[in-house]
């Protein structure tokens, strides 16, 4: 019996992307996951005799999500090409319909690339029923089924008129369909290209092939991103990248080199619909580019841009959002977008690209939402310099594609787009979410330790004991930049009785040079004069400042708490702290002492930095806290666990 189309892979090689109407029935031997990505699949298609490499396009992944796509699945190609990655021959997978799941691999097929290699593409015998395969569609053992791979008489296949369609084409869910489910929910129809009102042709997103150099398509501008520079041995040049979004709800990512930044970069503005041709097509780099198309574009000299009317047919945007309470369960540089309240904004600084060597800004901001967890997510770059003014006022951000991170628990790193106070549903109820929870001071989880620049947790393998600082007389070796020790202990004690409370007030300008860290006095007419920038401001902003003590198994420590690691520890800003403490205007001890109640006898994993310092003509080591993590009981079990199994 014919099971699948004999000589498939042989044929498939050569006229993937070129003949239309061949559609043959093949088999996924095997289906395996691109890295960490959740979008991306190897297929390895079969006829029974030859197997070659394979990939599914993204728009094909949600039938592996949903099982139905599966190792073994026998099925119809409809649409693909054929890419060369790396030297091999690789079929872009994208349109096929599952014709049946029998679970067990057909025939012993090898590899098609050495006969590709050597120039002598095999021709393979019609295949003949495997004997493995009967009892696949007769598991009883009794008298023998129907061959359901027998040719019948039906209409052809759509998008095969050529050919019959050996599995028929059902119209309900049983009758003539063997496998008992109507192919119309399985079956995705061709690419159809619409007429502008203009007279041009359309082609839709997906419908984009490398092949096709010839395409106009009508989109939507999600996302602009900053024009960037490089320079090296090469040259010198600039570039910039856009999404673009039409009414199939599939997005795609282009590139602008060169002339094109200074031809198109002023001229696209976010939002607009344009109409754009002529660009070259590649095969999207899954590492970097995050769009649903499984192809991007190089704009060149030959690309031509109209901006187009906006009927509306073409959405703002295209969300799949995820409650930050659930991004603990989502891999590692996977992109995701979240709709989350900027619960606060933190100091911009500047740090040095290590792939470009320039110095860039970078903000972070910690989120919320109604999941009653928070994460912090860094912006970059012109974003980062904005950041203050920008997300002021716990505003609403969708976030679209912002990449998960494992630094400090989980983090997010800002993709090209976010959308404040968007005018979407699911942005006004989260908004009445934090109008009468969220502002409230209710209990919230946090993703991210805020590690006040102390990098990572620190593993097992590196910590030491509090007794160490003794025995080991840190801060005496490094005299002039200190010695660091990471440990985990128990805080067990407050020094916190400065008079008016453990901060201080600094200066209220944010920017260059104060970033809101240079003390200020208070004048006679209640103003408050900086030293540092000889500004006068009508407010101030307070930093924490205070001292506990640390114990372990083994010794105690003092250690020295400043504003990033306080708010760690503590939960709330200096500010919120001056405002809790003073209720009716004037110092309340009780509810002072109130804020620091939560956090005695409360376990961290700690970096500190010990210092030998000339305090009052003493010299004295000092234990600064620099980075500080809640404990993780269920990972510290399991570094335990592998310690020992090391020992």
């Amino acid at each position: 019996m014919e099971m699948i189309t004999s000589n498939a892979i042989s044929k498939l090689v050569q006229v993937a992307g070129v003949d239309s109407s061949f559609s043959p029935i093949v088999q996924v031997v095997s289906l395996k996951q691109v890295g960490n990505s959740n979008d991306r699949y190897r297929a390895v298609l079969s006829d029974g005799v030859h197997f070659v490499q394979g990939m599914l396009s993204k728009q094909l992944t949600s039938m592996v999500h949903a099982g139905e796509l599966r190792d073994n699945s026998i099925v119809q190609l409809q649409e693909c090409l054929k890419n060369e990655v790396s030297g091999r021959l690789v079929i872009i997978l994208l349109n096929l319909r599952v014709l049946d799941n029998p679970g067990q691999r057909i025939g012993a097929p090898v590899d098609i690339e050495p006969s590709l290699k050597s120039g002598q593409i095999p021709s393979a015998p019609p295949m003949q029923a495997q004997p493995v395969a009967q009892p696949l569609y007769n598991s009883t053992n009794s008298a023998p089924v129907a061959n359901n791979y027998a040719k019948r008489e039906s209409k052809p296949a759509i998008g095969s008129p050529s050919r019959g369609n050996p599995y028929g084409a059902a119209t309900s869910p049983r009758g003539d369909n063997p496998y008992g489910s109507s192919t119309s929910q399985r079956y995705q129809p061709p690419i159809e290209r619409s007429m502008n009102v203009d007279g041009t042709t359309i082609t839709p997103i997906a419908g984009l092939n490398i092949y096709n150099s010839r395409w106009t398509i009508k989109a939507r501008l999600t996302t602009k991103s900053d024009v960037r520079t490089w320079s090296n041995a090469k040259g010198e040049g600039s570039l910039f990248s856009i999404e673009l979004l039409d009414n199939s709800g599939v997005d795609i990512r282009g590139t602008f080199f060169k002339e094109g930044v200074d031809k198109f970069y002023n001229m696209l503005i976010p939002g607009k619909v344009y109409r754009i041709s002529g660009g070259r097509l590649k095969v999207a780099n899954m590492q970097y580019n995050t769009c649903k198309s499984s192809f991007e574009i190089t704009f060149d000299q030959n690309t031509e841009i109209h901006l187009d009317d906006d009927d509306g047919a073409i959405a703002a945007a295209h969300y799949d959002f995820v409650k930050i309470g659930d991004l603990e369960h989502v891999e590692p540089n996977k992109s995701v977008d979240v709709l989350a309240i900027v619960k606060s904004v933190g100091d911009v600084s500047h740090i040095v690209s290590k792939k470009t060597g320039q110095e860039m800004g970078k903000c972070d901001l910690i989120l919320v939402d109604d999941s009653g967890t928070e994460i912090t997510l860094t912006v970059w770059r012109e974003k980062a310099e904005t950041a203050p003014r920008d997300f002021a006022n716990h505003p609403v951000v969708a976030f679209r594609r912002a990449r998960v991170s494992e630094y400090g628990g989980r983090s997010l790193s800002a993709g090209a787009s976010t959308d404040i106070n968007p005018q979407i549903p699911e942005a006004q109820q989260l908004m009445r979410w934090w109008q009468t929870v969220g502002s409230t001071g209710a209990a919230t989880r946090s993703l991210s330790a805020r590690s006040g620049g102390g990098g990572q947790i620190a593993s097992l393998a590196e910590r030491k004991n509090i007794e160490a600082i003794r025995e080991e007389n840190l801060g005496h070796i490094n005299v002039d930049k200190g010695d660091y020790i990471a440990f985990k202990g128990t805080i067990t004690f407050f020094k916190k009785d400065r008079e008016g409370g453990a901060w201080y007030p600094a200066c209220a300008n944010a920017g260059e040079p104060c970033k809101n860290r240079f003390k200020v006095t208070p004048t006679t007419d209640g103003q408050w004069q900086c030293d540092k920038c000889h500004n006068t401001y009508g407010n101030c902003v307070r930093r924490w400042i205070f001292s506990g003590v640390v114990e372990d198994s083994t010794s105690s420590t003092w250690v020295s708490f400043f504003n990033e690691q306080a708010e760690t520890l503590l939960g709330v800003t200096a500010d919120e702290a001056f405002l809790h403490s003073h209720p009716e205007g004037s110092f309340d001890q009780n509810a002072y002492d109130s804020l620091y109640a939560p956090a005695l006898f409360s376990d961290w994993v700690f970096r500190c930095r010990v210092k030998n310092e000339l305090v009052n003509e003493e010299n004295r080591v000092k234990t600064s806290v620099v980075g500080m993590w809640p404990v993780d009981y269920l990972r510290e079990s399991k570094d335990l666990l592998a310690a020992i199994a090391n020992f």
